[in-house]
């Protein structure tokens, strides 16, 4: 008699718990989105000039890099995962945008494949060094933070690599589909990634496993799943958000610049943070980060037009981070 009641009652609990992680993980991004919105109309009082159209659009252009980099690796995070290698692996696939295109002679649409490829094999070195070497991700990819930026600065040979010969190139980010809009082609892209985003994460069977590894790994593997084939597409896939952010920043600049990259993966990071995905894995969203970026580009434009030194600019997003954090810990805590 008791083996049979308690079944469907640990059962119940388990779908009871499901439901309250749901409720948590949505109060969070209500809370994220409710931030966004103050610290918006906060500049908007602040500053006339804040509301004008073109600023607006020069905040969702300026979202653009930091989103990608971002979506990438929200399944990362959630997967229980880490990569500090997306600011300067942005970088080198920003040098092999340059190398395929300029040097090559590649048409445009073969050398942004291409790029966005390699950004993949990146993530595939990243990913078997993660599930197969078993290395911590934070050791994994922090070495290839560093091999990224070496690499760089020798395919580039220390220069920037400019797209002048090759306006196409840059319309994939400062182009405007709707002449006299003034609204850039890179703002399109980052909303059809960002959807090609959530449907992987909410639609199909990786993105089950991308919340089940991050749950419970252990758990996971005994289930019969094949945690060590799915970390690996989990970083690969972040590896193709990087190359794809890669092509973004150097269309934006006309050029490739292989010194660029280092700080990125830190403002990426904390976009997925403070749009409520939890460092220690199992919860996250695509719109939360893309909030999360969006919180950021916008203090980040509010604090330049009220002309705050960027070294006070950095302590307050700081500030920010650390907050999102304190959230992220006092949720584990009462779950």
């Amino acid at each position: 008699m008791t083996s049979t009641t308690s079944k469907p009652t640990r059962a119940a609990t388990d779908e009871g718990a499901d439901r309250l992680r749901t409720v948590r993980g949505r109060l969070q991004q209500l809370l994220a989105s409710a931030g966004l919105v103050v610290i918006f109309a906060f500049f908007a009082i602040a500053d006339s000039n804040f509301l004008n159209y073109g600023n607006v659009t020069n905040i969702l252009f300026s979202t653009v890099v930091i989103g990608t980099l971002a979506l990438g690796t929200t399944a990362v995070i959630i997967a229980g995962g880490i990569d500090l290698s997306i600011g300067t692996g942005m970088a080198l696939c920003a040098v092999v945008s340059g190398v395929l295109i300029v040097n090559t002679g590649l048409p445009i649409p073969l050398g942004v494949l291409g790029t966005i490829l390699f950004g993949g094999l990146i993530g595939l070195v990243n990913g078997v060094s993660v599930a197969v070497l078993k290395l911590p991700p934070f050791i994994a990819t922090l070495a290839m933070m560093m091999v990224a930026q070496g690499l760089a600065l020798v395919l580039s040979h220390s220069a920037p690599i400019y797209f002048s010969d090759h306006p196409g190139y840059s319309d994939i980010s400062i182009g405007n589909l709707i002449p006299g809009s003034g609204f850039p082609n890179a703002v399109l892209v980052l909303a059809l990634v960002a959807v090609v985003a959530g449907v992987l994460l909410n639609t199909t069977v990786l993105g089950r496993y991308t919340y089940a590894i991050g749950s419970n790994e252990d758990a996971t593997a005994l289930s019969g799943i094949a945690v060590r084939r799915w970390k690996i597409v989990i970083y690969v896939i972040g590896g193709l958000f990087t190359g794809l952010a890669g092509i973004m920043i150097s269309a934006r600049l006309g050029s490739a610049q292989p010194a660029t990259g280092l700080g990125y993966e830190l403002q990426a990071i904390a976009a997925v943070v403070i749009g409520g995905t939890s460092l220690s894995g199992g919860k996250g969203s695509i719109v939360g980060t893309l909030i999360g970026a969006l919180i950021i580009s916008v203090l980040n434009n509010g604090l330049q037009i009220m002309s705050i030194p960027q070294e006070w600019q950095n302590v307050i997003l700081g500030v920010v981070i650390l907050l999102a954090v304190y959230v992220d810990q006092a949720r584990k805590r009462t779950a």
